[in-house]
């Protein structure tokens, strides 16, 4: 175990109602799309985050619990702890076209993968999902890219009426079968691994479970064998098709099994 490196936070920036990205004072060059970090807010607990940005380092964060309410109360200058990158990140096809499928905060790790996949010349598309338009983040950002990028809401306030998979199906048509790449609950990733599989499609898919230790000790993130933080976060097809749990269940703290929501 490494200890944590400190950081100073030097931007807030508000996402949408209950998301916030976290701009810190240190880079990390050797992190790839899809790593994580475990970020440590002293006094309150440590807890993976997904690499939206390597350089400076940037973290979104969606205020769902205790760990990251407190999070979207800090304020610039105030001081966290970092360790990492950890885990196995997503590795491009440089022969086919990527197609990338984002739900909820998933948006921001695929941004880190789209500006890698820009940078090496990938014709690129991004499905962005979210249940209403104001719940959307990083449009403008995949949109600086230049890449093509569709939006799917359920409610029909904007772009695509319906799911980020629906939209995801529709864009599979009259193209050249692409890579694909997703993150985001893990309902919209079991659906889109069935599309890959009935459509012999690659893909590669980011998958959260409950972390402690973040590199193997504790085993709180096994998944059929896998650990999610060292053989993870990021898996493939083939990975995941004879996976019993994923996309039924997962584990709380405490280690009881739940249905996946």
């Amino acid at each position: 175990m490494t200890l944590p490196t400190i950081a100073r936070i030097r931007h807030i920036y508000d996402e949408s109602r209950t998301v916030r990205s976290f701009e810190l004072d240190i880079a990390m060059p050797q992190a790839e799309p899809g790593q994580f970090v475990l970020l440590w807010l002293p006094g309150v607990d440590e807890k993976p985050m997904s690499i939206a940005n390597p350089n400076p380092l940037t973290l979104t964060v969606m205020r769902v619990g205790p760990f990251s309410t407190a999070l979207h109360r800090t304020r610039p200058g105030d001081l966290l702890g970092v360790r990492g990158p950890y885990g196995r990140g997503f590795s491009l096809c440089e022969t086919k076209s990527a197609l990338l499928v984002a739900g909820g905060c998933g948006a921001a790790p695929l941004y880190f993968l789209a500006r890698r996949a820009v940078e090496q010349n990938i014709p690129t598309t991004v499905v962005l999902g979210a249940r209403r338009a104001n719940d959307l983040i990083y449009a403008d950002r995949f949109r600086a890219l230049g890449i093509e990028l569709l939006v799917a809401t359920d409610d029909g306030s904007l772009g695509f009426k319906g799911t980020a998979v629906a939209c995801a199906i529709q864009a599979l048509a009259n193209r050249p079968t692409p890579s694909l790449y997703a993150c985001g609950p893990e309902r919209m990733l079991a659906a889109l691994l069935n599309l890959c599989l009935q459509r012999s499609i690659p893909g590669q898919f980011s998958v959260e479970r409950y972390m402690k230790c973040g590199f193997g000790l504790c085993g709180q993130c096994a998944i059929d064998g896998l650990l999610v933080c060292q053989d993870g976060p990021v898996l493939t097809v083939e990975q995941l098709k004879d996976l019993h749990d994923f996309g039924r269940f997962r584990r709380s703290a405490t280690g009881r099994k739940l249905p996946v929501k």
